[in-house]
């Protein structure tokens, strides 16, 4: 309980701007205090103003106030030193680093119970595919079969009914042949017995009628036939096709290794963190009216002038602050220059717009999430949970994001890439870049190469 009363003690004692204890302490009328130093370099920032705020209630005072040192406050910031707060602190920080350790550690907890439920949903799609496949592949088989069924007693009765029609017509022609040589036979019998009667005057009279023959019958010329040779032909070639089919070309349908799809490995130089980048740019129909955008829209800077924008559904209105035009899906990889006081962010499309609340600033709902980023100091922000940690002292941060695989990394660029935070989540719809500035501030989505 006394550890927790230092640590109470020390935050209220600290400046909300460099968050460490006070130095050389000053008030402001609104009752907020800060180092003299740190809120002189804030100010120093809105000099082009004709209104200075306050960094955390955002009152402001015009002409610029007049600072002096909090004698009793300095008192007794020196009193809380020497009665033990170096080691007061040191836990604190301490402190700092275990609860940023187990939220590490709860994090990959949940990353790997994540892959687990992947690795159970990748089983249970591999047997639902396998047991579909093999019904499936019945089906077709069974439809094939059929198929060849049907085709056989096609052609058995289309070379019975051709068989029905040629043995019909030969065994026609075959009738007027013999009734033609009974015809003959008879008329022959006739003949011989008139050549035999001795009665001339009859044979003069009967032969006239006797001899006229009817006209006979063109002669058959039988030539060796294979009526059905071509049938055989034509069934032999499909059969050799379907051989082709089932040996030779069996491996357009045979199965491949089945690979385990596992997280893509995360980028770890700058050049395989390129392959990835997008050119970003920002949507004036977003921007709030004291942001002014340039560079093709690239840049965005803190103005004392209110621009002239047209009124739009999606413009921040109280929040300084401005959303990319592109939606971000899949890997992608973007760097930002800033000065100043900069949130660097993602959101959803759907964040609220209008209003001071905080469903409209980046970090504070579950809409968006930020890092801020001041001198060697960051403060990752996601619904109202901050994250505060020290870093190297760049002035470029590069954000990775693996959609699919719910990855959102920032770096600090300079001549390494050093990995400042990383977040694994669930995305549930695409994400546009955004940022958020102080007075005095100004971001640049960089052209990356």
């Amino acid at each position: 309980m006394a550890q927790k009363g230092v640590q109470l003690d020390r935050e209220s004692f600290s400046c909300s701007i460099c968050l460490d204890l006070l130095k050389d302490p000053v008030s402001l009328s609104c009752g907020h205090n800060y180092c003299m130093k740190c809120i002189n370099s804030h100010w120093d920032g809105e000099d082009q103003k004709p209104v200075y705020s306050c960094p955390q209630c955002r009152k402001n005072f015009k002409p610029r106030p007049k600072l002096e040192k909090n004698t009793m406050l300095a008192e007794l910031v020196e009193q809380l030193k020497k009665t033990g707060l170096p080691a007061a602190a040191e836990r604190s920080e301490r402190q700092k680093e275990l609860e940023v350790s187990r939220l590490n550690i709860q994090q990959r907890i949940q990353d790997k119970e994540k892959d687990v439920k992947l690795l159970q949903q990748e089983l249970e799609a591999i047997n639902l595919s396998a047991d579909k496949v093999v019904e499936d592949s019945e089906k077709m088989f069974t439809e094939l079969i059929r198929l060849m069924q049907k085709r056989s007693s096609e052609v058995k009765r289309q070379v019975r009914s051709q068989q029905e029609t040629e043995v019909s017509g030969v065994k026609e022609v075959e009738e007027k042949l013999q009734q033609e040589i009974r015809e003959l036979k008879r008329k022959d019998a006739e003949l011989k017995k008139l050549s035999n009667t001795e009665d001339h005057n009859q044979f003069l009279h009967s032969y006239p009628s006797l001899s006229a023959l009817s006209p006979s019958t063109s002669s058959i010329q039988i030539r060796p036939r294979r009526r059905f040779d071509h049938v055989t032909a034509a069934v032999s070639r499909v059969r050799d096709e379907l051989q082709d089919v089932l040996r030779d070309k069996w491996t357009d349908v045979s199965l491949t290794e089945v690979d385990v799809l596992l997280p893509a490995a995360e980028p770890k130089t700058r050049a395989e963190f390129l392959q990835y980048s997008r050119e970003i740019t920002l949507d004036p129909n977003t921007a709030h009216t004291h942001l002014l955008l340039s560079e093709g829209n690239r840049k965005v800077t803190v103005t004392r002038k209110q621009q002239s924008y047209s009124d739009h559904p999606d413009r921040f209105t109280h929040q300084q602050q401005v959303l990319s035009r592109e939606s971000l899906t899949g890997r992608c990889y973007w760097e930002v220059e800033w000065s100043g006081i900069v949130h660097v962010a993602v959101s959803y499309k759907n964040i609220s717009r209008a209003g001071r609340s905080d469903d409209c600033l980046f970090g504070s709902n579950n809409k968006s999430c930020a890092l801020e980023c001041t001198n060697n100091r960051y403060n990752f922000q996601y619904n109202k949970v901050q994250t505060p940690f020290k870093g190297p002292g760049s002035s470029r941060v590069g954000v990775y994001l693996d959609h699919s695989a719910g990855i959102l990394s920032f770096y600090s660029v300079s001549e390494t890439m050093t990995l400042l935070h990383r977040v694994q989540t669930t995305f549930t719809q695409p994400l546009h870049a955004g940022v958020g500035l102080w007075f005095g501030g100004s971001a640049e989505f960089c052209k990356v190469k």
